[in-house]
């Protein structure tokens, strides 16, 4: 017969198990965050996590602001700007993102006019307050990059004292909807031209539906540039593709970058998650790497230009021995306590 200490201790260790599976098990936020949002742009910053996305009439800007991914949720979202009554800015607004820079925020965006919803063309804002929820949002005009073309998703990062312009445009001589632009900046709303196209649908993926490369995301780590972007149409098609470069490199010369031969992030049948895309990179306050993105709970077989069902969802990124970043599959809907998927 064994000692009562034995059982004790056997049903101590039993519990001890217990308590950090169920630590461990602890959920970090749930998906989606935010329903009938796309585009999204979170940014982390001074212990707070703002987030920026395309709203379903596509007529104003909003901001919503919290100290925790999973807040974000619950946050109420304050419309900061408003698209013009006619002409320029009165369109169509996509994919506004948040950026501080020098002391200031500034919010990138494209904007259609209101005469032709799809005279998209990039635009720049700036609010001199600590708090971008809170002051004077200043239109700085339009974002030339050269060309008078469909021109939006701008994004904007910096690498070894340079600040670069990275963005989605069309080229009237390609015949593709979309190509992915880069150029150095001069200040937060103009670039050094001339500008440099990296990257253009050519993979079977890249041209379902629609011959597309857009929006365009920067994560570094690694010494290393990733930029992944947004491929295909808008629909479960929807999946994203990566250049990478080291951080030495030249980013202007577009022999620098290599490009995926396959996407990187796709549809997960399995998880119900449809058309993942445009997303934004962030970050936990212990240093996880995040992505936040959109996709549908389910396979889309109408307009996905009507439909205004795309939910803002984020996730761990995890690594790969190599350096590169591994994205996994979208993860179901509900609470996510960041497992390698």
């Amino acid at each position: 017969m064994k000692p009562k200490f034995f059982h004790a201790a056997a049903t101590f260790l039993v519990i001890s198990v217990i308590n950090a599976t169920l630590s461990a098990a602890e959920t970090l936020w749930t998906n989606p965050l935010v329903e009938q949002r796309a585009d999204p742009s979170v940014t982390f910053h001074d212990g707070h996590y703002y987030m920026m996305a395309t709203v379903p009439d596509w007529d104003y800007l909003e901001m919503r602001e919290a100290t925790s991914i999973d807040g974000l949720r619950t946050a109420n979202p304050k419309e900061i700007w408003k698209r013009h009554e006619k002409g320029p800015m009165g369109g169509y607004i996509w994919a506004p993102e948040l950026h501080f820079i020098n002391g200031k925020w500034y919010i990138y965006f494209a904007a259609g006019d209101k005469e032709n919803n799809w005279k998209i063309r990039l635009y720049v804002l700036e609010n001199s307050s600590p708090n971008p929820m809170e002051g004077e949002w200043i239109e700085k005009g339009k974002l030339d990059v050269g060309g008078d073309s469909f021109t939006l998703d701008p994004t904007t990062f910096e690498n070894s004292g340079k600040r670069y312009l990275v963005w989605a445009q069309a080229n009237p001589k390609l015949k593709v909807n979309s190509s992915i632009y880069i150029a150095q900046m001069d200040t937060p709303w103009s670039i050094i031209k001339p500008s440099v196209r990296l990257s253009s649908p050519e993979f079977h993926w890249e041209c379902i539906r629609c011959k597309v490369n857009e929006g365009p995301e920067v994560l570094k780590k690694n010494d290393r540039i990733f930029l992944v972007y947004s491929a295909s149409g808008i629909g479960s098609e929807y999946c994203l593709g990566m250049l990478s470069a080291k951080a030495d490199a030249d980013l202007l010369d577009p022999k620098s970058w290599t490009k995926s031969h396959e996407p990187v992030f796709v549809s997960a049948p399995e998880n119900n998650q449809w058309g993942p895309g445009h997303n934004s990179f962030t970050t936990l306050p212990d240093g996880r790497d995040v992505i936040v993105y959109h996709d549908r709970n389910y396979d889309l077989k109408s307009d996905p230009m009507v439909d205004k069902n795309r939910h803002v969802r984020a996730q761990l990124i995890f690594w790969k021995p190599d350096g590169t970043p591994d994205f996994g599959k979208p993860v179901p809907d509900g609470p996510y306590t960041g497992e390698r998927n």
